[in-house]
């Protein structure tokens, strides 16, 4: 049974999305706010973290910066469950520190579906990297393959809900959301182009074995 942190600072969110992981067979702890999710961080480590943005005193992305700085509890994935728009900014600043960003409200099927799509994604990476380590790859490049394994399915989906938010195509949409976007675009191009070569490199590797 996975284990879930829900950290949001409406008690009535938080009882909501604990009563659903726990009608999906997830075992679920809740916290009404970053500080005291860092502080129940000290003694329990989650298989995952579902993470609002908005929140006081201590918001959402500040909270995620104190998770991602401690060398304890870096590692845990976090899923941000918000109502907040996602902006380019967020998307440039904290994506490569996030799983997944899911716009509230949300079924329980969908939120499911996210947990479970974080879960087996990490799943597929370790394999990936110890099959990598079995066939002798260099460290170096084992370790930027599992960055960029997540990082551009992540950034596709960060991209895709930009894409829905700001139209490129829409008047409404500034120059620099615009430029954002096709930068963002431009960025997953050459990490896909990067991770092709990389698993190149460990099929080569493993043919040779």
């Amino acid at each position: 049974m996975y284990t879930v942190l829900v950290v949001d600072d409406s008690p009535f969110v938080v009882d909501v999305f604990v009563t659903m992981l726990e009608r999906g067979g997830y075992q679920s702890i809740a916290a009404y706010g970053g500080e005291e999710a860092l502080e129940i961080l000290t003694t329990v480590t989650p298989d995952l973290i579902l993470l609002d943005i908005m929140m006081e005193p201590m918001d959402g992305w500040e909270t995620l910066e104190n998770i991602k700085i401690n060398p304890k509890t870096r590692d845990i994935p976090v899923l941000m469950l918000t109502a907040k728009q996602l902006t380019p900014d967020e998307a440039e600043g904290y994506g490569s520190y996030i799983e997944d960003y899911i716009l509230k409200p949300i079924t329980h099927r969908e939120l499911y579906d996210a947990i479970e799509r974080v879960l087996k994604r990490r799943e597929m990476i370790r394999d990936d990297v110890e099959r990598a380590k079995e066939v002798g790859l260099d460290r170096r490049l084992i370790d930027e393959y599992a960055r960029l394994a997540k990082g551009v399915d992540v950034n596709n989906r960060l991209l895709r809900i930009l894409e829905t938010t700001y139209s490129i195509n829409d008047s409404t949409a500034s120059e620099k959301v615009s430029l954002a976007i096709k930068n963002m675009e431009n960025s997953i191009k050459f990490q896909q182009e990067r991770l092709a070569q990389i698993k190149a490199e460990i099929d080569a590797h493993q043919q040779k074995k």
